[in-house]
């Protein structure tokens, strides 16, 4: 967007449409990231299923926590959004090589970017979608 321009105003419906999509990534990586602090015995069968040692599921949740939540602050949204897209590249990495969909992951990813895309105008300006 070039300076003094103004994006166009966007519709309460589309901005609460926004908030939803961004709001189901957060609670779904705060979620994950909180099981990776549990040390139960069901995280160490997950873990070694993946092919991972347990002793990342603690750095990996910090990890999450930090991504969903520079992703939940206005300011840092794009910043948390890029770091989100990463660790989701990470995890269908993983999913793929031991022979499972990754269509969680994906869709995790999608909505990040669709939540963002809906509430900031700046990356509207950026990727002007139009029919």
């Amino acid at each position: 967007m070039q300076p003094g321009t103004q994006a166009a105003p966007v519709s309460k419906k589309i901005l609460w449409t926004s908030y939803v999509l961004s709001a189901l990534p957060v609670l779904l990586l705060l979620f994950s990231a909180s099981m990776k602090f549990t040390h139960s015995p069901d995280l160490a069968k997950g873990f070694d299923h993946l092919g991972w040692p347990v002793r990342l599921a603690a750095p990996l949740g910090i990890l999450e926590l930090t991504c969903a939540l520079l992703y939940a602050i206005p300011r840092t949204s794009v910043l948390g959004a890029i770091l989100v897209a990463a660790y989701m590249g990470g995890a269908v990495a993983t999913h793929v090589r031991i022979g499972e969909p990754p269509y969680l992951q994906v869709l995790l990813g999608v909505l990040v970017w669709g939540g963002l895309y809906l509430r900031d105008s700046r990356l509207r300006a950026l990727l002007p979608l139009r029919s």
